[in-house]
C-alpha cells in the first residue's frame, strides 16, 4: 500500500466518522422481528448489528458487530446467479429464468404468465431454478465448487453451518414444492430433491458482514477479490447480475430501494444486505430484526444514509461519490 498522504487520511477518518455516526444512529432502532420460519434464525441475537465497507483498493471500515458468523440466506443468490452465468451461459440461464421484477413475495408460488419460468433469479423459484442448473453442471460438486468461488471473493475458506442447514432441509415443504411445479414447467430438468438440497445448502454458508463487504468489493472489482487479486468471478456474469441486483435484490421493497438508496444490492432474510458500487465498494450490513417484506430494518436505514452522505445513488447528479471514494482507492 503507497504512502498515505494528508488528504488521504482526512478522507479515512471522514468515512470512519460517517460510518460510526450511521452505526449509532440505528443501534436503539429495534423495530421489526428476527425471522422464524426456519427454527435456527429464530435463535439470532436480535441486537446485533454490524456495518462493513470495503474498497476495491483493498481497504476494509467496520462499525459494529462486523465478526458475528450468519448464513447468507437469500444473499446467495445474487453469486450463485452470477457462478451460473458464468459456467451455463447469458441465454441457457435466460432460457430457464427471466430477469423481471416480480412485485410478489421472495417465497411466492408464482412464476411469468408468458414464459412459464420464474420472474428472477433473486426470488426462491428463480434461485431454486439456478441451484438446479449448478447442479446439472457440476453434479455431486455444485456445492464445493460454490463454496469455492464464494470464498475466494470473501478472501478467506467460508464454512457451511451444518445446524442452520438440517433446520431448512427438515421445514423447507414450500420451498420442495416450489422445485416441483418448476420440474412440471420445464424450468428444472434434472432431480428436484438435488436442486433444493444445493439450494438449502448455499443459503447455510456462513459468513461475518466483514467477509459480505469484501465479497461485493469483489463484483464491484469486475469480478476480481481487491486484497488477494484473485478472480472469482467472470466479468461479464458481474455486470449482468449486478443488473439484476438492482431491480429484483430486494424482495418487493426493489423498486423503493433503487428509488431511495440507488445501488445495486440482495438482501437475505437471516439480517445480511450486501450493496455494490460499481468499481469502488462493496458495502455490507448485519443486523436480524427484519421487515413484513424480509429485509434488514437497520440495515436498510443504514443504507439509506450512507447513500445520502456519501452520494452512492446511481443517479447522483453531482458525482460526489464517485470524487470522493476516488481518493480512497486512489491511494490504497
Amino acid at each position: 500500500m503507497a504512502s498515505e498522504t494528508l488528504e488521504t487520511k482526512a478522507t479515512l477518518h471522514e468515512l470512519d466518522a460517517v460510518l460510526e455516526n450511521v452505526h449509532s444512529s440505528q443501534r436503539a432502532n429495534r423495530d421489526g422481528a428476527v425471522a422464524t420460519y426456519i427454527p435456527e434464525l429464530a435463535r439470532a441475537e436480535p441486537d446485533a448489528f454490524g456495518l462493513a465497507i470495503a474498497t476495491v483498493g483493498g481497504r476494509i471500515h467496520t462499525a459494529g458487530d462486523v465478526e458475528i458468523p450468519f448464513t447468507l440466506q437469500s444473499v446467495s443468490k445474487a453469486f450463485a446467479f452470477c457462478l451460473a452465468l458464468e459456467l451455463a451461459g447469458r441465454d441457457k440461464v435466460l432460457a430457464r429464468v427471466g430477469v423481471e421484477p416480480s412485485g410478489d413475495a421472495f417465497n411466492a408460488i408464482v412464476f411469468d404468465p408468458v414464459t412459464n419460468r420464474p420472474f428472477n433469479p433473486m426470488v426462491n423459484a428463480g434461485a431454486i431454478t439456478i441451484a438446479g442448473m449448478l447442479d446439472e453442471i457440476a453434479g455431486d460438486s455444485a456445492f464445493d465448487l460454490m463454496l469455492d468461488r464464494f470464498s475466494q471473493a470473501a478472501g478467506r475458506r467460508l464454512s457451511l453451518d451444518e445446524t442452520v442447514y438440517r433446520s431448512e432441509a427438515e421445514t423447507g415443504h414450500r420451498n420442495r414444492g416450489i422445485a416441483h411445479l418448476l420440474r412440471a414447467s420445464g424450468a428444472l430438468t434434472g432431480r428436484t430433491e438435488d436442486a433444493v438440497d444445493l439450494y438449502f445448502r448455499q443459503c447455510s454458508i456462513s459468513a461475518t458482514a466483514t467477509d459480505l463487504a469484501r465479497m461485493g468489493a469483489t463484483l464491484a472489482n469486475m469480478g476480481e477479490n481487491p486484497s488477494t487479486g484473485r478472480t472469482a468471478f467472470d466479468l461479464g456474469a458481474v455486470r449482468n447480475t449486478l443488473a439484476v441486483m438492482f431491480t429484483c435484490g430486494m424482495y418487493d421493497y426493489a423498486g423503493h430501494w433503487a428509488y431511495d438508496v440507488g445501488i445495486p444490492a440482495k438482501s437475505g432474510v437471516s439480517g445480511g444486505i450486501v450493496g455494490i458500487v460499481n468499481r469502488q465498494l462493496g458495502i455490507a450490513s448485519y443486523s436480524p430484526r427484519l421487515d413484513a417484506k424480509g429485509n434488514s430494518v437497520r440495515g436498510i436505514a443504514a443504507f439509506g444514509m450512507l447513500s445520502d452522505e456519501l452520494g452512492l445513488h446511481a443517479f447522483d447528479c453531482t458525482n460526489r461519490g464517485s470524487a470522493f471514494v476516488s481518493t480512497l482507492i486512489d491511494d490504497a
